[in-house]
């Protein structure tokens, strides 16, 4: 993940090289931060590799269980759809997200990075010291909710610091940490589980948290906004209110919901059936995910090579039409290991793909509570998760990979269409 944010800092610069704006954004959107001096530039590098590196971490976290499930299942002791179950309790952290972000607006992103870095450590820890299915439940409810509090957070840095034009690129290269956590960290934890147990990565994630919280104290200055008390419900109303009363906040809330359900329904099921269709061993499915790593990879470089040039709307479109064809062939590569990898590389990298450009656009829906618009965003990717984890153990035992498959290809359809016909006749 580091590498592909060092790989990206010549692309940075191009930042106050003062290209023509090329994306169909509405004229309406406020005007982003202007180019920065060199100087800022280069301490704005540095505090998004430090972001990357807790990224890194939060994901890896929030992903590992997934696709260990069944030698998590094993190790607790409790059928497979227990796991999934866990999964899907991890994505309502979702919606305690959006209290985070205002209050990120509020008090500052520093504050919020913290936090959730906190929570990470806390919950790792714990489970690790009293490892039972409750402290597990626990443990992966809390890295979800880090998550959803530092991402909107992160996210919100960036749209206020880097020009609108420009933010696919940048956006594109801090998300490199979501491919770093299956090409880097999910292998690393298969390698702990088969040496020294399924309970390994706790402690290990645990300590990885308290180093990146260490890394913000020291490296990212304060930008606290206001020293008034915690907002009340009265402010938190109102910034979710902007959320609901903006048309392009509800579709974008819409599309993150549908193709986070399609792609969690197959993600939970991904380690049984390699296992089961493959008789992959842990350590083998842990490297099998370098696969989906190098995919998503490609999708977040993807992003940043074409997402500003074509257009967001069109890139968005672009990658759910990739998604759901990709969907719909996967039942047809089971045939063998490789072309069962491949189908799942074409498949996250159209994911990867759109997600990241919806995550970009969306930077720009409410330039005034940008933390608010992405917390809401991950808001509403969390609770698809949720239905789709719960739904895709149940897919999967009564139908196989094929109902969960077209399942997800529907949903990304209705995606598809949603965005073509909902945001025809806007410049986007």
């Amino acid at each position: 993940m580091l590498t592909g944010h060092t790989a990206g800092l010549a692309d940075y610069q191009v930042l106050a090289a003062g290209e023509p704006f090329k994306d169909n954004w509405p004229l309406t959107s406020r005007p982003s931060s202007t180019p920065e001096p060199r100087a800022a530039r280069h301490v704005l590098v540095f505090n998004l590799l430090i972001a990357g590196f807790c990224r890194l971490v939060l994901n890896t976290a929030r992903r590992f269980a997934y696709p260990f499930a069944p030698e998590i299942s094993r190790g607790l002791g409790v059928p497979i759809t227990h796991v999934t179950a866990m999964l899907a309790v991890n994505q309502v952290s979702g919606v305690l997200g959006l209290l985070a972000g205002p209050l990120a607006d509020r008090f500052g992103f520093r504050t919020a990075m913290l936090a959730g870095m906190t929570l990470l450590s806390v919950g790792m820890l714990v489970a690790f010291v009293d490892t039972t299915y409750a402290t597990v439940l626990a443990a992966l409810f809390l890295a979800g909710l880090a998550k959803n509090v530092f991402d909107p957070a992160i996210q919100a840095y960036v749209g206020e610091h880097v020009p609108y034009q420009r933010r696919g690129l940048v956006i594109g290269l801090i998300e490199t940490s979501w491919a770093g956590s299956t090409l880097i960290g999910v292998p690393l934890v298969g390698l702990l589980i088969a040496s020294w147990g399924w309970q390994q990565p706790f402690p290990v994630l645990g300590l990885l948290g308290l180093i990146g919280m260490a890394a913000i104290c020291w490296g990212i200055p304060s930008d606290r906004r206001s020293r008034n008390t915690v907002p009340g419900p009265r402010v938190l109303i109102q910034a979710w209110g902007q959320l609901a009363h903006s048309r392009p906040a509800r579709l974008i809330l819409m599309l993150s919901f549908l193709i986070s359900m399609a792609n969690d329904a197959l993600f939970v099921i991904i380690g049984a059936w390699l296992e089961g269709a493959f008789n992959l061993s842990v350590a083998a499915i842990g490297f099998g995910t370098i696969v989906i790593g190098l995919s998503e990879l490609c999708g977040e470089f993807l992003t940043v090579a074409i997402a500003d040039r074509m257009g967001k709307k069109r890139a968005i479109l672009l990658g759910l039409a990739l998604g759901t064809a990709a969907y719909a062939a996967l039942p047809y590569m089971d045939r063998a290991l490789g072309l069962a990898l491949a189908g799942l590389f074409g498949l996250f990298l159209a994911v990867e793909f759109t997600i990241v450009t919806t995550f970009s656009l969306a930077t720009e829906i409410l330039p005034e509570q940008r933390a608010t618009m992405m917390a809401g965003l991950l808001a509403a990717g969390g609770l698809g998760r949720m239905v789709g984890a719960l739904a895709g153990g149940w897919l999967w035992v009564s139908g196989g990979l094929a109902a969960v498959a077209a399942s997800a290809a529907l949903l990304n359809a209705v995606a598809f269409l949603s965005i073509l016909w909902g945001l025809q006749g806007r410049k986007w």
